[in-house]
């Protein structure tokens, strides 16, 4: 008899604003594997506040299907559609889903990030440097970022925080960037 051939992957499914958690649950319960990543976030709540758990990836569940089968998936409520490209449904790698629930699972400290790359322009949001725009250069580990900032038509190396760093025009977009949701929808496909 002949092994079994799994068309099976992972993808992105888009799902409705702050409805992932209960798609998620809706898809467990018709058989499906789903990944939801949380972080602790701070929120305000009636003046206080207040941690709670929040998406990684808002507006985004990891689902576990074949592509060729996906109307139960699509029917969900919550669900707009699978991220791809026109109409075809583009798998998340195997190694970006297991880095995520790697990470998960080591309970280390996780919060949604800009996707940032060697190149691209940036700008310092710290108010002492009042908005200056540079290029970022190299990353220095994971929390220092190399940046070129012309001045008086010379260049000079910034060695600075990666919080301070925002981008000024987006990066190719990946589907694990939870800021790149406006770029992704006419990705997404029905």
């Amino acid at each position: 008899m002949p092994p079994q051939i799994s068309y099976e992957h992972w993808f992105a499914l888009q799902v409705r604003t702050r409805w992932e958690q209960s798609t998620a649950i809706l898809l467990s319960g018709k058989g499906y594997q789903t990944l939801l990543p949380t972080c602790r976030a701070k929120r305000l709540s009636r003046g206080k506040h207040k941690e709670v758990s929040a998406p990684l990836f808002p507006g985004y569940v990891f689902c576990h299907f074949d592509a060729q089968n996906r109307l139960p998936v699509l029917v969900t409520p919550g669900v707009v559609g699978v991220v791809g490209n026109g109409r075809v449904p583009l798998p998340v790698e195997d190694s970006e889903i297991a880095a995520i629930q790697s990470a998960i699972s080591a309970g280390a400290p996780v919060e949604p990030w800009p996707y940032l790359e060697v190149g691209q322009r940036v700008r310092l949001e710290d108010p002492t440097w009042g908005g200056l725009e540079g290029i970022l250069v190299n990353c220095k580990g994971s929390r220092r970022l190399v940046l070129s900032v012309s001045l008086l038509r010379r260049s000079v190396a910034l060695e600075v925080d990666r919080t301070m760093v925002r981008p000024v025009r987006p990066a190719r977009t990946s589907f694990l960037d939870p800021l790149a949701a406006p770029a992704l929808l006419n990705r997404v496909i029905a």
